[in-house]
C-alpha cells in the first residue's frame, strides 16, 4: 500500500468563504436571473472537491479520508447554498421569530459520503411550515437536483421528529447520526438533546434488537455468506452496513461516536480497535473506487471491476495466486474480521441489556441471566451458550479445542467471550499444540461427528482455531479462485462440502442423491470421508492441486495421529476426488476400457463408495444450481458397472467386455418384456444398435426411444421431453446419417437459444443416425418447459438441419463478467483412452455455436464424431469427442494431428473479447482465469 497522505483541509478544496462571495455577488448583480450562475459556481466547488478526492484516492489515499473529505465538500456547498436562499433571495419572507435549519442525517450525517451517494437532509424547523421555509426548501432542493445530486430528504419539527422515531426504528436510525450542516445551531442541537433523552436512553435493548433483526433479513436477502465471490461490499456479510450497525448499536447504547472511544470504554481492546479502524478504511476505499471506476453507486464487487480494483490498490501476483485473488482474499480476511468485532461488541450488550434467552449465535440480547451452571472443569453454559469460567482455562492448549468440541456434543453455541478468548489465545500458541494428544482427540471428534461437523468447524473457522489447528486448512482460509465456476472461497465451499455430506449421511436428499443416500450406511470408514473432504482443496495454489492435496493430506492425518492405513485412504480419496467427475462427464462410460481403468484405480467398493459421496457433496457445493440430477444420473450410471465389475473380482479389459455385454443382453430383454407396441419394428430397432447404446441410457429411456423410432413414420424424426428431475431437456434425432450431420445439429439447438448440457450419438447398423442431446436454457433449467412453443420450434429447425446444414448461429457479445476473464484454451489429443477412437478435449471460452464450430472442424477434416461430452466451468467450456477416421480407427499421423489440434484451437481463439471499460470507455484490468476445480 502507498504511505499515507498529509489530512486535506477543506479550506485549500473549496474556499467556502470565497464561495459565498461569490453567489452574493452574482445575486446582487443578476438578481432573479442568477439561477444559473448559482448553479454553474455550486456545481464548479462539487466538481473541484470530487475531483481532487478522486486524486487523492489514486495516489493512496484512505478510502474513509475520502469519503470523509466529499462529506465535507457537500457541506461546504450547502451551507453556502442555504446561506444565499436565507440571507439574500429569501430573506424577506423571514420572520424574525423563524428558525430553520438544514441536518445532515444517515451516514451523510456521520461524516462520511460516498462519491456517487445520496445527500440525505433533513429541513429542520421550529414550528410549522410556512412560506419562508417552503420557499428555501424548494429552492435548495431544485438547485441540488439541477447539479445532478441524489437529494433524500424531509422536512419536519422537532416534534414530528421525535414521534416518528418512536415509531419507526429506520428514522431513528438516521436521527442517531444527525449533524448540523447549516442554519440555527441551537434548534439542530435541541433536536439532538431531545433525541437522546426522550427516544435513545428509553429503548436500548428494542433499537438494538430491531437493527440486528434487520442485519439478520438483510444477510438472508443478499447471501447469508460472507464467503460468496462477487460480495456485496455495502449490505453484504461482513460489509460496510455491518459496520454501520456496530456503529449504531454503541452509539445508541454508550454513545460513542469515534473509535477510540470504544477501547476508552474498555468495549475493545486497542487491537480490537484498530481491526475496526482498519476494516472501515479497507471498505471504504474498496467502495470509492467503485463508485470513482463505474460512474455509479456500484456497491456489488463483480468479477468484471476485481482485476481493476487489484490493479489500483497495488496487489502483485505471488506465486501460484493472481494479483486479483490475493486482493479477494485480503478482502475476505477483512469481512471475517468485521464478523469478530460483532460477536465483541455482542458480547458487551448482552452482559448489559441480557433479557431473553438466546437461540443462537445471531440472536443476542438474552432477557435476564441465568445461574451459570457448570458442564466441565472449565467451561459452564451461560445464557444458553457455553462459556469458560475464565480466560486461563484456555492456558491448557487442549481447552481451545474442547470448547468447541463440548459445544458440539451438547448442541450449544458457543458464548462471543469464549470464541474472542479462543482466537487471542491461538495466536500465542506454539505448532507443538497441533501434536497435543487431547487436542487431537477433541478435534477428530468435533470434526467428525455425527451430528453437524460443518457448524462446529465454521465456528472454528470463524474463530481462527481451524486454521491454526490445521496449518493445511489455513493455508486455503479466504482463498479466492478467479472464475465463474466457483461461488464461494475455497474454505467456505470446503465447509459447505461438509454440511452436505452430513445432510445426505441423515437422508435428507433421499430424491435427490438416491444412491449416495442408499450406500451411506455400508460405508466402513466415514472419519476418512470427512476428513478427507476437510482437506481435498488443500492443493490449491501449489501447483498440481490433487498431488499437492494428496501430500498436504497426508501430513495432516499423520499429525493427527491417524494409523497408516487411514493415512493411506485419506490421502488416496484426496488424490483422486476429481476422477469420478471427470470420466462420469467426459468419457464414454460404455467403453470397456474406461470401466476397466476406473476400477483398476479405484480397486475396492469401499472407496467407490467414499468416491462417490466425496463426488457428489463436492459438486453440490461449488454453487447455487451447479448440481442437477443430469451430472446425478452420469455418476450412478459410472457407479452401477464399476460396482459390477469390482464385484465380479476382474477388472481387465475383456472381463469387463463380456460383463457390459451381458448387461445389454439383459436391457433388451426387459424393454421386449415390456414394449406394446409393434413387434417387428422393435426387433429390427434392437438389432439395429451396438451393444454400447445399451448402457449409455437408463431403462426409462430405453423404452421412450423404442416408442418413438417405432412409431416413426420417416426420417428424420423429432421428439423431446422434459425431464424436470434431471434439469434438462432430451430431444432425439433419427435420421439418415450424413457428414456433417453432428455440426448441423448442434448449430440448430445453439441457434434457438439452448445450451447443450450432453449428447450421445448413436450409429445404426443399417446406417442410420441416432443422436440424443440433454439441452437447458441459460439458467440451467429444462429448455422449453415453460415455453412449448419454443420447443416445438426446436423440432422444426432440428428436422430441417438433419436434412441441410444449418447456418453457425449469430454471435453474442461476451458479459463483461465473462470478458474479464483471461482464458488460455488448449486441446489434447489422446490414443490411450480407447482402442477405437481418438479422444479430443477441447477447452476455451464458452459462447454460442461453440460446439458447432468445433464439430465444423472435424467434418473439414473428414473424421466422424462418435460420441460427444460436454460441460461448463462457469466462463470455460470443456467438450471432449471421440472420433474416429472416416473408414474407422483412430487419427494416427503426426501432421494430421499437428493440424486438427491447431484448427481447433484457431475456433478456441476466435472471437477474444475486449477488456470490459469504464463509463469514459477506458479499458479496464483483466484477470487470468483460475483453472482449479
Amino acid at each position: 500500500m502507498i504511505a499515507r497522505l498529509k489530512p486535506a483541509r477543506i479550506e485549500h478544496v473549496v474556499d467556502g468563504v470565497r464561495l459565498r462571495a461569490q453567489l452574493g455577488a452574482a445575486y446582487a448583480s443578476e438578481g432573479e436571473g442568477a439561477r444559473a450562475t448559482v448553479r454553474k459556481l455550486l456545481h464548479g466547488a462539487l466538481f473541484r472537491g470530487r475531483m481532487i478526492a478522486k486524486e487523492r484516492l489514486d495516489d493512496g489515499e484512505n478510502g474513509l479520508a475520502v469519503a470523509r473529505l466529499l462529506s465535507a465538500v457537500a457541506d461546504e456547498v450547502v451551507a453556502a447554498l442555504f446561506d444565499l436562499t436565507t440571507m439574500h433571495i429569501f430573506r424577506n419572507k423571514r420572520s424574525e421569530s423563524e428558525r430553520f435549519a438544514i441536518v445532515a442525517v444517515g451516514g451523510y450525517g456521520r461524516g462520511e459520503l460516498a462519491p456517487s451517494s445520496d445527500l440525505d437532509l433533513l429541513f429542520l424547523r421550529s414550528g410549522k411550515p410556512t412560506p419562508f421555509t417552503e420557499s428555501v426548501t424548494e429552492y435548495v432542493l431544485y438547485m441540488l437536483w439541477d447539479m445532478g445530486l441524489k437529494v433524500g430528504h424531509a422536512s419536519r419539527n422537532v416534534d414530528e421528529c421525535l414521534k416518528l422515531a418512536r415509531e419507526d426504528h429506520t428514522i431513528q436510525t438516521a436521527l442517531l447520526e444527525a449533524r448540523r450542516v447549516a442554519g440555527d445551531a441551537p434548534l439542530a442541537e435541541e433536536l439532538q438533546t431531545r433525541f437522546r433523552k426522550d427516544v435513545a436512553e428509553r429503548d436500548h435493548a428494542g433499537f438494538i434488537a430491531a437493527k440486528l433483526k434487520e442485519r439478520d433479513e438483510r444477510h438472508a436477502r443478499i447471501g447469508a455468506s460472507r464467503y460468496m465471490v462477487e460480495p456485496n461490499i455495502k449490505e453484504g456479510k461482513g460489509g460496510l452496513r455491518d459496520l454501520h450497525t456496530l456503529f449504531w448499536m454503541a452509539r445508541h447504547r454508550y454513545g460513542f461516536s469515534r473509535p477510540r472511544d470504544y477501547a476508552e470504554a474498555g468495549v475493545f481492546n486497542e487491537e480490537e480497535r484498530f481491526v475496526f479502524r482498519r476494516a472501515l478504511e479497507f471498505l471504504w476505499t474498496v467502495r470509492c473506487h467503485l463508485h470513482f471506476i463505474t460512474g455509479r453507486a456500484e456497491e456489488r464487487l463483480t468479477f468484471d471491476l476485481q482485476p481493476e480494483l487489484a490493479k489500483r490498490l497495488g496487489y502483485g501476483a505471488r506465486a501460484n495466486n493472481t494479483e486479483v485473488e490475493r486482493f479477494m482474499k485480503r478482502y475476505f480476511l477483512i469481512a471475517k474480521e468485521v464478523g469478530a468485532l460483532t460477536r465483541v461488541l455482542c458480547a458487551r450488550l448482552e452482559a448489559d441489556n441480557a433479557k431473553n434467552e438466546p437461540r443462537g449465535l445471531q440472536r443476542l440480547l438474552p432477557a435476564g441471566r441465568k445461574r451459570a451452571a457448570q458442564v466441565e472443569d472449565g467451561f459452564h453454559v451461560e445464557g444458553g451458550r457455553l462459556n469458560i469460567d475464565a480466560a486461563t482455562v484456555l492456558d491448557a492448549p487442549s481447552n481451545v479445542i474442547r470448547l468447541f468440541s463440548i459445544a458440539e456434543q451438547r448442541n450449544l453455541d458457543v458464548h462471543p467471550e469464549a470464541l474472542g478468548a479462543a482466537t487471542r489465545r491461538v495466536r500465542r500458541l506454539s505448532p507443538a499444540w497441533r501434536s497435543d494428544a487431547a487436542a487431537r482427540a477433541a478435534f477428530l471428534e468435533a470434526a467428525t461427528s455425527r451430528r453437524h461437523p460443518g457448524a462446529v468447524l465454521r465456528l472454528m473457522n470463524e474463530a481462527g482455531v481451524l486454521g491454526k489447528f490445521v496449518p493445511e486448512f489455513g493455508r486455503i482460509v479466504a482463498q479466492m479462485q478467479f472464475n465463474m465456476y466457483h461461488h464461494y472461497t475455497v474454505d467456505e465451499h470446503t465447509l459447505q462440502a461438509i454440511d452436505a455430506i452430513s445432510e445426505i449421511e441423515h437422508g435428507r436428499h433421499k430424491d435427490q442423491h438416491p444412491l449416495a443416500t442408499e450406500i451411506f450406511p455400508k460405508i466402513i470408514n466415514r472419519r476418512a470421508l470427512y476428513l478427507a473432504m476437510l482437506l481435498h482443496d488443500t492443493g490449491k495454489g501449489d501447483g498440481d492441486q490433487q498431488i499437492e492435496g494428496e501430500r498436504s493430506a497426508r501430513s495432516a492425518c499423520e499429525r493427527l495421529g491417524l494409523p497408516p492405513e487411514e493415512v493411506d485412504l485419506v490421502g488416496w480419496l484426496v488424490r483422486h476426488h476429481l476422477v469420478m467427475s471427470d470420466v462420469a462427464q467426459k468419457r464414454d462410460i460404455s467403453d470397456p476400457r474406461t470401466i476397466a481403468q476406473f476400477a483398476e484405480t479405484v480397486g475396492n467398493v469401499e472407496r467407490l463408495r467414499l468416491l462417490l459421496v466425496l463426488t457428489v457433496a463436492d459438486i453440490r457445493a461449488v454453487g447455487p444450481a451447479v448440481w442437477n440430477d443430469w451430472k446425478g444420473q452420469l455418476l450412478r450410471d459410472l457407479y452401477r458397472l464399476a460396482e459390477a465389475t469390482l464385484h465380479g473380482g476382474r477388472s481387465d479389459e475383456d472381463s469387463v467386455r463380456a460383463h457390459l455385454a451381458e448387461i445389454a443382453a439383459q436391457a433388451k430383454t426387459d424393454l421386449a418384456a415390456g414394449f406394446e407396441g409393434d413387434r417387428e419394428r422393435l426387433d429390427e430397432w434392437i438389432e439395429s444398435l451396438e451393444d454400447s447404446y445399451w448402457f449409455n441410457h437408463d431403462a426409462e429411456a430405453l423404452a421412450w426411444h423404442a416408442r418413438e423410432v417405432t412409431a416413426a413414420l420417416q426420417k428424420p424424426h423429432v421428439a423431446a421431453r422434459v425431464r424436470q428431475t434431471q434439469g434438462v431437456t432430451e430431444v432425439l434425432v433419427y435420421t439418415a446419417d450424413r457428414p456433417g450431420l453432428f455440426a448441423s445439429l448442434a448449430a440448430a439447438i445453439s441457434a434457438s437459444g439452448a445450451d447443450i448440457a450432453g449428447a450421445r450419438v448413436h450409429t445404426t447398423r443399417d446406417g442410420a443416425a441416432f443422436d440424443i442431446f440433454s439441452i437447458q436454457t441459460t439458467d440451467n433449467r429444462p429448455f422449453g418447459a415453460r415455453d412449448r412453443a419454443a420447443l416445438k420450434n426446436l423440432g422444426v429447425r432440428l428436422a430441417r438441419a438433419a436434412l441441410e446444414d444449418h447456418p453457425l448461429p449469430e454471435s453474442v457479445p461476451t458479459s463483461r463478467r465473462s470478458a474479464v476473464f483471461a482464458i488460455e484454451p488448449w486441446v489434447r489429443m489422446d490414443n490411450s483412452i480407447t482402442p477405437d477412437a481418438t479422444v479430443i478435449e477441447a477447452s476455451g471460452r464458452d459462447r454460442t455455436g461453440l460446439l458447432a464450430e468445433l464439430a465444423n472442424v472435424c467434418v473439414d477434416a473428414d473424421i466422424s464424431i462418435i460420441s460427444a461430452h460436454i460441460d461448463t466451468y462457469g466462463e470455460r467450456a470443456a467438450d471432449v469427442f471421440y472420433v474416429e477416421e472416416k473408414g474407422g480407427g483412430q487419427i494416427t499421423q503426426p501432421r494430421r494431428i499437428s493440424a486438427l489440434r491447431a484448427k481447433l484451437e484457431a475456433v478456441l481463439r476466435t472471437g477474444e473479447p475486449a477488456a470490459p471499460a469504464d463509463p469514459a470507455k477506458a479499458p479496464l484490468a483483466v484477470g487470468r482465469a483460475s483453472t482449479a476445480r
